[in-house]
């Protein structure tokens, strides 16, 4: 090791267990019980238990929640990557008048925040009997701007000569798109991946407005709910935020091994 990289190294190294100790903070948390808050726990609980985690599935449809969740997140992505891939084809290699316009006035949708079209969409899907429902809750995620713009991107850096070179052998714009595009833009298609379960998983505000039952509450709604207005478990709490994180890991990790993937067989070398 060359000593110049050494300070670099210590730094890297400081970033990572700064960003790291709020995560283990919780897990110390979950399994130290009637642990507070407003008191540091212990790095090593001197009588851990997993009795949060126990409590957090049998006093509540906690795995009903769980399930919510990961369905209209998977939903979510599936139908987030089939609008946003065949959307950024069309506006990258399909010429027609007003393209340019289109895609701009679609583009600036992404400066609208969410506060904004909440009472309107709310107001939409109640006339459509849609509150109350999975679908009214996955509806108005089914189309991505930022999916669209990223994916538009990564299809203009596919040579168009393999297009043309296709067209030459006779494929249209379905063999095209399934065979040379999608093969060649696979990393941005694992990031949008993340991003878009990442969006729905983690998503608070619009399933709070849309799904009031219980039983079809999402987890990031649930784990609001078991903070008390007077007292807190805060255990069972930290227990919750530990399970809404696994997912994540675990998307996260699949996602970058794709991601590695593409590139290895991307056709731009």
């Amino acid at each position: 090791m060359r000593r110049g990289s050494l300070p670099l190294l210590v730094v890297v190294i400081a970033g990572a267990a700064v960003m790291f100790f709020p995560f283990l903070w919780t897990i110390i948390t979950s399994i130290t019980p009637g642990a507070s808050l407003t008191q540091a726990p212990a790095l090593i609980p001197t009588d851990p238990s997993l009795g949060a985690y126990v409590r957090l599935f049998t006093d509540g449809p906690f795995g009903r929640v769980i399930a919510n969740s990961l369905g209209l997140a998977i939903v979510t992505t599936v139908v987030q990557l089939i609008t946003s891939t065949t959307a950024a084809y069309a506006f990258s290699r399909l010429p027609f008048r007003g393209r340019g316009v289109v895609f701009a006035i679609y583009l600036a949708t992404m400066m609208i925040p969410l506060q904004v079209l909440i009472v309107p969409l709310f107001v939409e899907l109640k006339t459509f009997g849609l509150i109350n429902t999975y679908l009214g809750a996955v509806l108005p995620t089914f189309a991505s701007a930022f999916g669209i713009f990223l994916l538009r991107q990564a299809v203009h850096q596919v040579p168009r000569e393999l297009d043309e070179a296709a067209t030459l052998d006779g494929a249209g714009h379905f063999r095209i798109f399934s065979q040379i595009v999608l093969p060649n833009i696979r990393p941005a298609l694992a990031t949008l991946t993340v991003f878009a379960f990442m969006g729905s998983w983690n998503s608070f505000l619009w399933p709070l407005v849309v799904l009031r039952k219980p039983e079809l509450q999402t987890l990031p709604v649930a784990l609001a709910g078991l903070q008390g207005q007077y007292t807190t478990e805060w255990d069972v709490v930290m227990a919750g935020s530990v399970v809404s994180v696994i997912p994540m890991l675990a998307i996260y990790i699949f996602a970058q091994k794709y991601v590695i993937q593409g590139v290895a067989n991307s056709g731009i070398k």
